[in-house]
């Protein structure tokens, strides 16, 4: 109800962030495909649902149904799975919960599942026990993917962890890890392919050149587009006619089959509401009334007493 009503508002994309997203409803039994079976039911025309991050451990499960919601037709297909180190040996260190080949597992079924997925991950470079060995699995990692979007951090001792009081690499070796994973990165690109593709994208930011708006396709490829006033807002069907190492260009095209906002509504308007009961809402970007954001402060509330209720009770 709260997603129908913005819409008519001016949202245009709503993100449904938390912590962990795939670990919505461990604690209520359900699951985040039950959520998301039913969120797709009333997502309106025109508007679009970007997931946010979840870890490999809860989604393998789920692949089959994870696949189908992203394959909607407004729903982006676009997953970010952090896999942080290829070493089984780091991973377990790091306390996580998962191994690679589970990570590969997620990436390969779901590329299979749905063509032209764009899947994001992390990687962390220097975590105290990293070898020289561990760290070439992840370069050979990098390597078999070729991620269109990867988050490069160097290992920071988040204090209490028990990381924090491991010791740690030599600052100059983390620093020279950091540099060979993102050379090769660098020299990967996701969207030559592309070149010369006719795609529908929603236009929903301004560029920081300030020359440009932003639109993303289904995919959650960057589309840059010249600033015309109208755009903002809008879904546009452009031809592809420049790739760069991290966005695309495109040239609009059928203009007169664009659909038309109120102009009232030209600003980047999104709708962001977290599963993260310490998260809550994070950005609300509309024009509509204050009593829509009470409505979603509500959601977020009764997902923090549930969550406190759950805690108190393990």
């Amino acid at each position: 109800a709260v997603v129908s009503t913005q819409s008519t508002g001016g949202v245009r994309e709503v993100w449904m962030t938390s912590e962990d997203t795939g670990a919505y409803g461990r604690d209520i039994g359900v699951t985040l495909p039950d959520l998301l079976y039913e969120f797709v039911k009333i997502i309106p025309e025109g508007c679009m649902l970007r997931l946010g991050m979840t870890n490999p451990p809860y989604i393998l499960d789920y692949l089959e149904d994870m696949a189908v919601i992203l394959s909607h037709p407004r729903v982006y297909s676009f997953l970010h799975v952090p896999v942080q180190a290829a070493s089984d040996t780091v991973l377990e260190d790091m306390k996580r919960e998962y191994t690679c080949a589970e990570f590969s597992r997620v990436v390969d079924f779901l590329r299979a599942k749905v063509p032209g997925i764009t899947i994001a991950t992390d990687i962390i470079c220097g975590f105290p026990t990293e070898t020289e060995d561990d760290f070439e699995e992840t370069l050979d990692l990098i390597k078999k993917y070729k991620f269109p979007s990867l988050f490069i951090n160097q290992f920071f001792p988040r204090p209490g962890t028990p990381a924090a009081r491991m010791k740690k690499i030599p600052a100059d070796k983390v620093k020279l890890r950091t540099k060979k994973a993102s050379e090769i990165f660098q020299k990967q690109f996701p969207y030559t392919h592309k070149l010369g593709e006719v795609q529908t994208i929603l236009v929903t930011e301004i560029a920081t050149d300030n020359k440009h708006y932003v639109g993303h396709n289904k995919f959650y490829d960057q589309v840059l587009v010249p600033k015309i006033e109208g755009y903002m807002g809008q879904s546009l069907t452009v031809k592809i006619v420049e790739t760069g190492k991290h966005f695309l260009k495109g040239k609009v095209i059928e203009e007169g089959e664009i659909q038309n906002i109120p102009s009232s509504y030209s600003n980047p308007n999104k709708l962001a509401f977290s599963l993260n009961p310490y998260n809550m809402v994070q950005n609300v970007k509309s024009k509509s009334s204050v009593w829509n954001f009470l409505i979603v402060l509500v959601v977020g509330v009764m997902f923090q007493m549930l969550y406190i209720l759950y805690r108190n009770h393990r």
